[in-house]
């Protein structure tokens, strides 16, 4: 099969990109023939070149070009799209319903039900614009990277094809990572029998020399920012004076306040900052972890951390919230507490310190999630059923 993805690159490269690149090795090893076009964002260097990519992500005329020349040279049997925003526009789905090739759309976000794809603001999830035709919540308060221009640029571009059916008519198949995600965007407006569930996968060799030696200690993986809940982690080792060390991973803007924060309340030696690592030292560090702690505070996509966590036989802690609820399993591959409540938290970091056979053994199972649901092999035919059904 030959396909050709589009994508367009952010300026900080993240796990969107990452799931871009091994989709399409997967691919390429299953022996399709793949073509990878890319825009970047490092291409919007100012305010001018800001403005005209702000114009363009409505409706980007040279996009639409580039995509349909691309198609005529290599004559893809499918285009799968995976992020349009800002450079390529939605104006690609008409290239390819002019030279009648089918069109997938993988949602890695809730761009197309919410203005800032995140649909959290103020420290709190926020659904005003989910449901609505012109999502003018988000304009009035500049959700789009803090700007009313910009949000409204976004509206502009979600409700302009909203209403001219391009949502509908132009994308033969959505692709979501949950099922909690398909009810948000088809409480967006998405047509529910197009959306279809393919979660992302890793690449992942086998653990069982790894596996036993697990080093006493908590573990955070991920970007340090405020929807991310690691502010909530920390409070739950203050105010409940827990006593189990936890290495932080990460790098973000609330590092050096969450730092302070922890040496200003004499928790600096038990809880360790380690900034970014490489994914090697990553795995090495969930491999010695008792389990990860995963305090999100917002709905979450698809964190790919989650999956490296079970992989390596990790059981997670996680908010009982939108897809985390539905992936990590209470009791079974790890464990829910009460979303962006420190006390919740904490009471289950004490459940799973006194219970450590039952730690063990939702580890074995968190493996066993890996090999059965996230594994490439899956993966390929899950997405290769859905490549069909839009062929067919």
């Amino acid at each position: 099969m030959k396909l050709l993805i589009l994508h367009n690159r952010y300026r900080f490269a993240g796990g969107e990109d990452r799931v871009v690149q091994e989709e399409k090795n997967l691919l390429e090893a299953n022996g399709h023939e793949v073509i990878l076009l890319e825009e970047n964002n490092h291409r919007i260097a100012n305010i001018w070149d800001t403005t005209v990519a702000s114009g363009k992500a409505i409706y980007s005329f040279a996009a639409k070009k580039q995509v349909k020349a691309a198609i005529s040279r290599f004559c893809p049997e499918i285009v799968h799209v995976h992020n349009f925003f800002p450079l390529f526009s939605p104006s690609v789905y008409d290239a390819c319903h002019s030279a009648r090739v089918p069109v997938v759309q993988t949602l890695h976000n809730y761009r197309l039900a919410c203005p800032k794809a995140m649909p959290f603001r103020e420290g709190k999830i926020c659904e005003d614009c989910i449901d609505t035709l012109i999502p003018w919540s988000a304009i009035v308060h500049g959700c789009y990277r803090n700007s009313r221009l910009q949000s409204s640029v976004v509206a502009a571009m979600t409700t302009y094809h909203r209403l001219r059916g391009t949502w509908h008519e132009r994308v033969d198949a959505y692709i979501v990572f949950t099922q909690f995600q398909k009810e948000k965007m088809a409480q967006a407006g998405l047509p529910a029998d197009k959306i279809h569930i393919k979660p992302n996968f890793i690449f992942h060799s086998d653990y069982s020399d790894k596996y036993g030696k697990r080093g006493s200690y908590l573990l955070f993986v991920g970007r340090l920012s405020e929807e991310k809940g690691v502010s909530i982690l920390i409070d739950a080792y203050i105010q409940n004076d827990l006593s189990i060390p936890l290495k932080i991973v990460g790098d973000g803007p609330l590092y050096q306040v969450l730092q302070e924060k922890a040496l200003h309340t004499g928790y600096g030696k038990l809880i360790e900052f380690l900034g970014f690592q490489d994914r090697e030292t990553v795995f090495e560090l969930m491999y010695d972890a008792d389990f990860l702690v995963f305090p999100s505070i917002w709905y979450e996509g698809f964190p790919l951390t989650i999956i490296e966590a079970f992989a390596c036989g990790l059981p997670v802690l996680a908010p009982k919230l939108g897809s985390m609820a539905e992936i990590v399993e209470n009791g079974v591959n790890g464990l829910h507490f009460q979303a962006g409540d420190s006390v919740s938290l904490a009471a289950k970091i004490k459940w799973a310190i006194d219970n450590p056979n039952d730690i063990i053994c939702m580890g074995k199972n968190a493996r066993h999630t890996y090999e059965s649901k996230y594994t490439p092999e899956t993966n390929y035919l899950q997405l290769m059923d859905i490549y069909q059904q839009v062929i067919k």
